[in-house]
């Protein structure tokens, strides 16, 4: 017999929890922030109802695509939040173990050499954003019939992608004097 757990999370689903409600949640409550911070309706205090209804309508239209294109977000959703946890988790390890062995100071010289190569971030950003989009399948949403480059297939564009990623981080960090002087 499964566990309570599962049953309710497999009735969740038969009822669109998680192919509509939560991905409308989450797309709401980005939109109202960003329309919070980019105060396009004014000052965000006054303009709580605007902000609300623009952003529920915003969702709405959002999520609306799917369901009248006959297109399925639910089996590619929690692959790619699941591989992005998984690597900001070892992104953060990675911080912790390297914080034991570096001076205290290090946090402020970070922030003055990113102050001066803030593009550096965007990359890498960019890089790892595109290969958690390609590696969860969400890729096959933006290109249906597969991101094919010459007959090459996903998982040789996969590796070639994390092979790339690993060199140009490497001569990221001997480029910016990161190596330990």
């Amino acid at each position: 017999m499964a566990d309570p757990f599962t049953t309710t999370i497999e009735k969740l689903r038969g009822t669109g929890f998680f192919e509509f409600l939560l991905p409308f949640m989450l797309t709401a409550a980005i939109f109202y922030g960003l329309l919070r911070k980019s105060k396009i309706f004014g000052e965000p205090e006054k303009n709580v109802a605007v902000n609300g209804i623009v952003a529920l309508t915003a969702a709405f239209m959002v999520w609306s695509y799917p369901v009248l294109a006959g297109v399925s977000f639910v089996d590619k959703f929690p692959v790619f939040f699941t591989q992005a946890m998984s690597a900001m988790l070892v992104m953060m390890v990675g911080l912790l173990i390297t914080s034991m062995f570096v001076p205290p100071d290090l946090p402020e010289k970070i922030t003055k050499m990113l102050d001066k190569r803030l593009w550096i971030v965007l990359v890498l950003g960019i890089l790892i954003g595109g290969g958690i989009l390609i590696s969860s399948g969400l890729i096959n949403l933006f290109f249906p019939t597969g991101p094919t480059f010459g007959g090459v297939s996903e998982d040789v564009i996969m590796t070639v992608s994390v092979v790339i990623l690993f060199f140009v981080t490497i001569l990221i960090m001997a480029w910016s004097g990161g190596g330990g002087k």
